[in-house]
Formats: C-alpha cells, structure tokens, sequence
C-alpha cells in the first residue's frame, strides 16, 4: 500500500511538472511588455482609418478559418499567395499614419497619448450652448459644420486644422463660421465639452446616390459619418436649414427638440440633477 502512495504521489508531482511549468518574475514582465504593445497598436488603430481596415482583416481571417475548417483548398491557396502583397500593401497606404506614430514615440507624447482616455459625454449646457449658434446661424444663412466625436477619435482629422482647445459657447461657435473670417472655412471638432480645433479638413463621401442638391459641408459630415461614429451638425449656407448626419445617415431640416434628443445623453440629464440637489442641499444648510 506505501508503494501505491508513493507511485501516486510521483505520478502526481510529474503531471503537476508537465500541467503547470515554472513561473518567474522575467515572465511576468515579458506577459505586460507584449500585453501593452499589443494595447497600444489597438490603440493606436482606433485613432486613425486603420479601425476600419482591421474590421475588414479580421473577416478575411474569419474567412480563412473556415476555409481552413472546410478544406476549401482553392481559397486556402489564394490566401497564401496574396498575404506577403496584402502587409505591403497596408504598410504603403499607412505610411502617413505610421510615419506619425513614430514621431510622437520619439517626442515623448505617444504614450501620453496612448494612456489618456477620454469621456466625450456631452454636458446639457455644451449642448445648449451648440444649438443656440446652430438656430443664430441658420437664421442669417451663414454655413456650419460641427463635428462632436463619440467613441472613435477624431485626431487624424483634428490635425488638419487649427488648435483652440476652448470652452463650448454659443458666441464662440458663431464668431468662429462668421463669413470672411480666417476660421470659418472647414470644420469644427469639439471633444470632451470643449472646441478642440477649428478649419479641419473632413472626406468627402462616395455615396453617389445622394442628392445632387447637397453641397461640399453636407457631403463631408456623410464621409465623415461613415468612418466614425461621431454626429455631424451642418447649417447650410444657401437654405439655412439645420441637418444631423449620423451612421452615413443625413437627418435634414431638424430643430431644436430633435437636437436635443439626439446630443442630451441620460448620464448628462442624471449628472445634472444631481448637480441640482447638491446646490439644494447647501441652500437649505
């Protein structure tokens, strides 16, 4: 009976061996050098056109698989001889993307970069604030175009305009598109409750069976819907009329409450009633 005790203590110290190998500080240190390398190309794939481009390499890699899975050895082929041309091409058509990574790595400003997060929460005065110049500019006709980002950031397209980094306010927005000024030209984007940069350059959709009418602003707030997830507010300059472009979608001729619908998010309306009861509260002490 001992030797059948130590015969399964044996058997048991070798599976224990071979199940859970030996484990050291360098692993662990080698586990979160390649977990945040792999954090920051995510990263920095969500900043620029790449998030779409990986969506579309990762349903390719879906379509491997199964090809794999199916024995589909004509597809398996074809996957084969084109991957070494499909990493050539994407390094040659990122080559401005990549070219900035490095040069943000080497100010310093990339893992500053990296590690912030923002919460793109619209307050109810910045929207208040937006769709006040919204209804002073489209009553004179003078054209807008605002860019609020969501989840997607916007700083490809940040960096083609002009810096201001200012608080939201109705009078700025509107000095801001005031015809034959040097900053009403482009876009503006506005980021965590504030006017980040002003005259950015936005892409123009290819959608070709939207209407002829529209003009360059209501084609750009569509191009830039379509690569991100941000709302566009466009006043155009011939009608006056106020648009929402959202998802490639164009909501066109829309007013004040649908604004606020849209731009009013619950946490915004629960911060500030709780914002409301604490003044309240102080009152009553």
């Amino acid at each position: 009976m001992r030797q059948f005790f130590e015969s399964l203590l044996d058997w048991w110290s070798d599976l224990a061996a071979w199940a859970i190998p030996s484990f050291h500080l360098t692993d662990i240190i080698d586990i979160l050098v390649v977990a945040f390398i792999i954090y920051t190309i995510l990263k920095w794939i969500r900043r620029t056109g790449a998030w779409v481009l990986l969506r579309g390499i990762l349903f390719l890699i879906g379509i491997a698989a199964v090809s794999a899975l199916l024995q589909l050895k004509m597809t398996l082929w074809l996957f084969q001889t084109t991957i070494s041309v499909g990493i050539l091409a994407v390094v040659i058509i990122f080559q401005p993307e990549l070219r900035r990574a490095l040069e943000q790595l080497g100010r310093g400003n990339f893992i500053a970069s990296i590690l912030n997060q923002d919460d793109n929460k619209l307050e109810k005065e910045s929207v208040e604030a937006i769709i006040d110049s919204l209804e002073k500019m489209a009553a004179v006709k003078t054209g807008a175009l605002i860019c609020l980002e969501q989840t997607v950031p916007l700083y490809e397209y940040e960096q083609t305009g002009i810096p201001i980094d200012a608080e939201i306010s109705s009078q700025l927005i509107v000095n801001i598109f005031e015809k034959n000024t040097p900053l009403h030209d482009g876009a503006v984007i506005v980021r965590d409750n504030r006017i980040m940069a002003a005259t950015c350059y936005l892409p123009l959709t290819e959608n070709h069976t939207i209407s002829k009418e529209l003009g360059t602003r209501h084609r750009a707030a569509l191009g830039l819907s379509e690569v991100s997830d941000c709302k566009v507010l466009i006043v155009s300059e011939e009608t006056g009329h106020i648009s929402m472009a959202e998802g490639g979608q164009l909501y066109r001729n829309v007013d004040g409450a649908f604004l606020r619908q849209q731009l009013i998010t619950p946490t915004a309306e629960k911060s500030k009633r709780k914002s409301l009861r604490e003044i309240l509260k102080k009152k009553e002490r």
